[in-house]
């Protein structure tokens, strides 16, 4: 189940932490670490955006577009 959130800015990047949760961070979309790489890898989950050279992170809109495409609201 996709977790609803409406505090997703319009535009901007998300890092994994804000996408799968941790302590701090609910999950949008409740998946393990593994499991959201394979899915980046095998195409089933956006694309990631190298922001530098260690920091990784998603475009909102694409994150938002997958939580609609999983039936989820935003």
């Amino acid at each position: 189940m996709i977790t609803q959130s409406n505090q997703l800015p319009e535009t901007g990047f998300l890092r994994i932490h804000q996408i799968i949760g941790d302590k701090n961070n609910a999950p949008l979309i409740p998946v393990g670490k593994s499991t959201w790489w394979a899915g980046v890898k095998s195409g089933k989950f956006p694309a990631k955006v190298k922001l530098g050279v260690r920091t990784t992170a998603w475009r909102v809109e694409d994150i938002r577009n997958l939580i609609i495409s999983f039936g989820g609201a935003v």
